[in-house]
C-alpha cells in the first residue's frame, strides 16, 4: 500500500536570491506546491507516497517530474500538458520570513486535471489522501478533486485536508468558503493556518473558532498552525499547545506549515487516530514544529525537507 496519496498543484515557486550587479532582483526556481511539500517531508521519514497532478510539457514541467521522482514520490500519475504551461508563483518575502504570492495561473497546466485521469484503485490503496482548495478553483480540477475524495471516502481511507488559501486565485471568496466548507465535511483532519481559521470563522479566539467548526463538522483531529506563537491540537475535547521554534537564521517560511502537516500525518501513520493521549499529541507537535523551523532556513522547501535526523538534533538543543 501507499501510506500517502496527495492531489494538487505542483508549480515553481520563484523566490529572491540577491541583487545582480545590475540591481535587480536574482529569481530562483524552486519547485514547489503545497500537497507535493507534504509528500516530500513524508517521503523524507520513510513513507511510501504518490502524487496526482499536472505540470506542462515544457522545460519546467519535465524539471519538476525529475525533481520530484529524484525525491522518491511516484509520479506514475503526474501528467504533462501539452497544450497549458506549468503554473508559476512568484515569491516575495518580507524581511520577518513572511511572504506574499504572484501567481501566474490563468490558466496553469494544475488547473488542467480532469476526473477521468484520476486512478481510483491508486487512492482505494493508500492509508491517507491529501488535498487543499487550490485543486477546486476550478470547474475541471475540482471534479478531478471530488472524485479522488470521495473514492478515499468511500473505501475508508483516512482524508487530510489544509485548506492553503490563496485569495487571489479565486474568483470570489465565498466559492473559496463553500470548497473550504466541502473540504471540512470530508476530512478526518484538518490542518488550518491561524489567519485562515480566523477568516473562515471570524473568530480570533482559535478554540472559539474550533467549537464552530465541530458544530458543522465530525473532524476528529484539528491542527492550528500559529506562525511565531506555535501549534494547537484539538482532539477528543482535549487542547494542546506546544511553543514554536524559532531559528535566528530564518530567511523564509514557504513550506513551514506543509512540513509540519506531514510531521503530524507520519505520526498518525505510526500511532493511529483512535487513542491519542495529551502527551503524544505535544509529542506529535513538538517534532512538526522543530521540522517546520528548520525549513524556514532554507530556499525553497520541496527539495529541502529536513531528515529525521536533522529535526532530532534540534530537539537535543
Amino acid at each position: 500500500m501507499t501510506d500517502v496519496t496527495a492531489l494538487g498543484e505542483l508549480l515553481i515557486d520563484f523566490t529572491e536570491n540577491g541583487i545582480s550587479e545590475q540591481g535587480n532582483p536574482i529569481l530562483e526556481a524552486n519547485p514547489g506546491g503545497a500537497p507535493c511539500n507534504v509528500l516530500a517531508m513524508l517521503t523524507k521519514l520513510g513513507n511510501q507516497t504518490l502524487f496526482i497532478g499536472k505540470v506542462g510539457n515544457d522545460s519546467l514541467g519535465k524539471m519538476l517530474k525529475d525533481k520530484v521522482t529524484a525525491l522518491g514520490i511516484d509520479t506514475t500519475y503526474l501528467y504533462q500538458d501539452e497544450i497549458v504551461h506549468t503554473t508559476l508563483a512568484f515569491v516575495h518575502t518580507a524581511e520577518d520570513g513572511d511572504r506574499e504570492f504572484s501567481f501566474y495561473r490563468n490558466p496553469g497546466a494544475d488547473m488542467m486535471l480532469r476526473a477521468e485521469e484520476v486512478n481510483e484503485e491508486a487512492i482505494k490503496e493508500s492509508k491517507i489522501f491529501h488535498f487543499g482548495t487550490l485543486s477546486t478553483t476550478h470547474e475541471g480540477v475540482r471534479a478531478a478533486t471530488k472524485k479522488a475524495v470521495e473514492t478515499a471516502k468511500q473505501n475508508q481511507v483516512l482524508i487530510s485536508f489544509d485548506p492553503n488559501l490563496r485569495e487571489p486565485l479565486w474568483d470570489s471568496l465565498d466559492e473559496a468558503r463553500k470548497q473550504v466548507s466541502y473540504g471540512m465535511s470530508m476530512c478526518d483532519i484538518l490542518k488550518i493556518s491561524d489567519n485562515e481559521i480566523e477568516w473562515y470563522t471570524g473568530e480570533s479566539d482559535y478554540t472559539k473558532a474550533v467549537e464552530k467548526i465541530l458544530e458543522n463538522y465530525q473532524i476528529p483531529l484539528i491542527l492550528v498552525s500559529m506562525g511565531k506563537q506555535g501549534s494547537r491540537a484539538y482532539y477528543k475535547n482535549q487542547m494542546v499547545e506546544v511553543p514554536a521554534i524559532l531559528q535566528k537564521n530564518t530567511i523564509e517560511t514557504t513550506g513551514a506549515g506543509d512540513t509540519f502537516d506531514a510531521c503530524v500525518l507520519d505520526y498518525i501513520l505510526k500511532h493511529g487516530l483512535e487513542n491519542l493521549s495529551e502527551q503524544s499529541l505535544k509529542e506529535m507537535l513538538t517534532f512538526a514544529n522543530a521540522a517546520a523551523s528548520i525549513v524556514t532556513t532554507r530556499k525553497g522547501a520541496l527539495c529541502v525537507m529536513p531528515s529525521k535526523e536533522d529535526v532530532e538534533e534540534i530537539l537535543k538543543k
